[in-house]
């Protein structure tokens, strides 16, 4: 790897949202040549962008790591996580486990649920989106007849969920609490599938 694009890759890793003028003042170069070197980890799946309001204007693009970019670094941290994970799940039983899961759920939740009452489905949807977004994941939502379909492509916590797939009870009790109703997980990608998808049912408004 080249040293400029390892040097974008460590400032993300350490600052995830930079701006290409952070990078630029990061790693030392010109926003020309960091554009050049983002397209091209865009391109091998190692950084993702997305846009950010910032007051009146254009959104800004932000640029993250994927967690094939994570990947790239010594994994100590996923070696820390297993082990913390190895504990509990030693001194806790599966329905202990879980319970712990869902109330971190509820906690991640708990900010955007100010105001939450009298909003529509549409605008929860919304919402939840955010809240995925914000923990990592990348998130689509279908809406059809019945119901809305909600779709992950990526999970921050694959590593782990391999062996402890009790973790997704933290984004279904998430989802959950936000659409204030059930939420059925149709397919996991921490059990073989090639993405995380979600059935929310749509019950009539008002």
């Amino acid at each position: 790897m080249k040293s400029t694009r390892e040097k974008i890759l460590r400032t993300l890793l350490a600052f995830p949202g930079s701006t290409i003028n952070d990078l630029a003042e990061a790693v030392g170069i010109n926003g020309i040549s960091i554009r050049h070197h983002l397209t091209a980890l865009e391109a091998e799946d190692l950084v993702t962008a997305s846009e950010e309001r910032h007051g009146v204007g254009r959104p800004r693009l932000i640029y993250s790591l994927t967690d094939r970019g994570i990947e790239k670094f010594p994994t100590s941290y996923l070696r820390l996580t297993q082990r913390i994970m190895d504990s509990l799940s030693a001194k806790m039983s599966p329905t202990e486990l879980k319970a712990l899961f869902e109330e971190i759920g509820a906690e991640i939740a708990e900010p955007y649920q100010i105001g939450l009452e009298g909003i529509s489905l549409d605008e929860r949807i919304i919402l939840v989106i955010t809240a995925l977004t914000n923990e990592g994941l990348i998130v689509e939502a279908k809406k059809n007849e019945d119901h809305y379909l909600l779709t992950s492509l990526s999970c921050p916590y694959y590593r782990i969920g391999l062996d402890y797939p009790v973790v997704c009870t933290l984004d279904h009790t998430l989802i959950s609490n936000l659409m204030g109703t059930p939420v059925d997980i149709e397919s996991c990608i921490c059990e073989g599938s090639d993405r995380c998808t979600f059935t929310i049912p749509r019950h009539k408004e008002g």
